[in-house]
């Protein structure tokens, strides 16, 4: 079991810019491409994703001054706020986890074939969405099917998520053919900002209010494009955060370099991700029928390109700050969830459909939420790392996916009231 266990562990923790090659060169393969044209996708998909994280650390490196001057307001706070990287590696020491991830597969493969979802999710690595919950139902129940059952559960449920988005995803960020299965995003942010849209829609005066960053770049021309919105957000963040002059001209130049090749690196991930697609469309209308199409399910970072949603992450550092001090109790201080802003944008963007000022009101509501449910679930986190090999000591942990995850909500919240109920 455990060398089984250190197997899977080993083969994903090569992380998704190695995954991903192997990943969809064997799909393509297997829905009929020629072994040549299958490795030259999973090369491009690979290469395209590498350029797309080191886009994605240049953007948290570049901002990363003005969080370091927030730091200092962290101290007094008994809690740690770990980042996701620790928080998937200690899922993955639960016992049921080298078991969960094969069913998770098989199950999607054949809802696909059985034309109950038209989602193949191949973002294996993002399959903590599914584990963290699954590790945490394991850690407050003791029992290690009802995690499996957890993480299992978590994992078909994102399929239809990801189908409600997929065709708005596709449109908005110009993925067509492809999804976002990430189950935080698309069945958390995605819907609650659905919901705050439809609100903003029945208020009068708001919702006249467009601020679109298409046609912003329109109407500024040169001032509108991406490089300079850059330019002008990364040197406001410098200002407010009194950077010096240098470190302003390279928090700009870095935010900058980051809105152009993000999408540039996106776009090399689609010339890989279409043809395996075509492919797999082609062989799902042979196997299953003609009205039948497949999305492929894909990391949230695929979105990360539209100007709106690096304009929303610099301006909502600052105010995550503000946030934290009207959270009642407030724990812990959110270091390592800034630099994870970026990776809720997406989704709260393309429920806005582009417009900045609805993408930031969901963005304030979305950050608070995470915030309050982070500190309130902070017994539940430190249980779960307890029950893992990954050691903080006698430290109180929390992290963004106990605010931000529908799994860890709901089962946070079912522990608690069988605990009053008990």
């Amino acid at each position: 079991m455990e060398i089984l266990l250190n197997f899977f562990q080993g083969f994903v923790n090569m992380g998704a810019t190695v995954l991903l090659p192997f990943v969809i060169a064997i799909l393509g393969i297997f829905f009929g491409m020629k072994v040549g044209r299958a490795i030259k996708s999973g090369l491009l998909v690979g290469i395209g994703f590498q350029g797309l994280v080191l886009a994605v650390n240049l953007l948290i490196s570049s901002v990363t001054p003005a969080m370091e001057y927030y730091k200092e307001l962290g101290s007094g706070y008994d809690t740690l706020e770990i980042g996701f990287a620790a928080l998937g590696a200690a899922s993955w020491t639960v016992p049921f986890a080298v078991f969960v991830i094969p069913a998770i597969i098989f199950v999607n493969i054949l809802l696909v074939r059985l034309k109950v979802v038209k989602v193949l999710n191949v973002d294996i690595w993002n399959f903590m969405h599914f584990l963290v919950p699954g590790a945490l139902a394991y850690a407050l129940s003791g029992n290690a099917v009802i995690g499996f059952l957890v993480a299992l559960g978590c994992g078909i449920g994102v399929l239809f998520f990801a189908q409600w988005v997929a065709e708005p995803w596709g449109e908005f960020f110009g993925l067509e053919g492809t999804t976002c299965t990430c189950l935080s995003f698309v069945a958390w942010a995605y819907p609650i900002c659905y919901v705050i849209n439809k609100i903003i829609d029945k208020i009068p005066g708001l919702n006249k209010l467009d601020v679109d960053m298409t046609e912003i770049s329109d109407k500024l021309g040169i001032l509108g494009d991406p490089a300079m919105i850059g330019i002008f957000v990364g040197a406001f963040l410098g200002v407010i955060t009194k950077q010096t002059p240098q470190a302003i001209l390279t928090m700009a130049m870095g935010v900058a370099a980051a809105m152009v090749l993000i999408p540039r690196m996106v776009s090399i991930m689609m010339e890989g991700l279409s043809p395996m697609g075509d492919a797999a469309n082609e062989y799902v209308h042979k196997k299953i029928g003609e009205d039948t199409d497949i999305y492929i399910g894909m990391d949230i970072a695929l979105g990360l390109g539209d100007p709106a949603c690096i304009t929303c992450t610099a301006i909502m550092i600052p105010v995550t700050i503000l946030l934290v001090f009207l959270v009642p109790d407030m724990r812990f201080f959110p270091l390592s969830l800034l630099a994870e802003i970026c990776y809720l944008t997406p989704m709260v963007v393309l429920s806005s459909k582009g417009n900045l000022f609805r993408s930031l009101v969901g963005m304030v509501i979305m950050m608070y939420v995470t915030l309050f449910f982070a500190n309130m679930f902070i017994p539940e986190a430190t249980q779960m790392m307890a029950a893992t090999n990954v050691s903080f000591g006698d430290s109180f942990v929390t992290a963004s996916h106990f605010g931000w995850n529908p799994g860890n909500v709901i089962v946070s919240i079912i522990h608690r009231l069988m605990m009053m109920l008990g």
